[in-house]
């Protein structure tokens, strides 16, 4: 089961709750794309950069593009399947207003620390094995400016599960409280980057953890683009 945190304590007023913004200015969309939208990955320095060093890159997705993770234990032969798909990356707009609403017997606003903007990640996870698993992208996913790698806090990781709880409230399957073969339901990470900064990839671990006993766990190196 996913390691997260209890949803985080209380949002305040119901006027808080809409007026909350990610940071002091949300990132401006490209022609194609809404407000919020991020642009397209600048050129980095490596085409590995946002990667573990040492970490084997499995693949390069897009967003939209499914990849398989392939999760093995040490102290039993069962392996667990899943098909994600990253389906956008939004950073500096509000955090949703329905979810913070629906969190909303709390008692502090969430904000992002000074000169730092949430960035939030959808994605989808359909398992694909041969029994019921869990997968969350708390501790197995960094949200990369170029080669600079940003993890989610435990704050953030509660957001998140604040989100899977407005998600499965609504009826969809919890990724990250297990789901049987051939389910599927949304992901969520929340990361804070640099205000102004725009993400260049998402590096997304192919285990529950970054790194395990076994060392770096080998991943995909996501490349974001605009949303249409």
């Amino acid at each position: 089961m996913s390691s997260r945190g209890s949803t985080f304590a209380a949002f305040g007023t119901a006027a808080a709750l809409l007026t909350l913004t990610a940071c002091s200015s949300a990132t401006t969309g490209t022609a194609s794309g809404p407000p919020g939208a991020v642009p397209a990955a600048a050129a980095t320095s490596s085409p590995d950069a946002g990667a573990p060093p040492g970490a084997e890159i499995l693949g390069r997705p897009g967003v939209g593009e499914p990849f398989k993770l392939t999760i093995g234990y040490t102290d039993t032969p069962k392996l667990d399947e899943f098909e994600v798909t990253v389906d956008e990356v939004r950073c500096g707009e509000p955090l949703d207003p329905k979810v913070l609403a629906h969190a909303a017997d709390s008692a502090t606003v969430p904000t992002p620390e000074d000169g730092k903007q949430f960035c939030v990640v959808t994605m989808e996870v359909l398992n694909t094995g041969k029994g019921e698993a869990d997968w969350s992208a708390d501790g197995a996913s960094t949200l990369n400016v170029d080669d600079t790698a940003y993890s989610p806090t435990q704050s953030d990781n509660d957001l998140a599960k604040a989100y899977e709880e407005y998600r499965s409230d609504q009826g969809e399957a919890d990724p990250s409280s297990g789901i049987n073969p051939g389910s599927k339901g949304p992901e969520h990470g929340i990361f804070q980057i640099p205000a102004g900064d725009r993400p260049t990839t998402l590096w997304v671990a192919s285990a529950h953890l970054l790194e395990t006993i076994n060392g770096v766990e080998p991943g995909y190196l996501v490349q974001l683009t605009p949303t249409d």
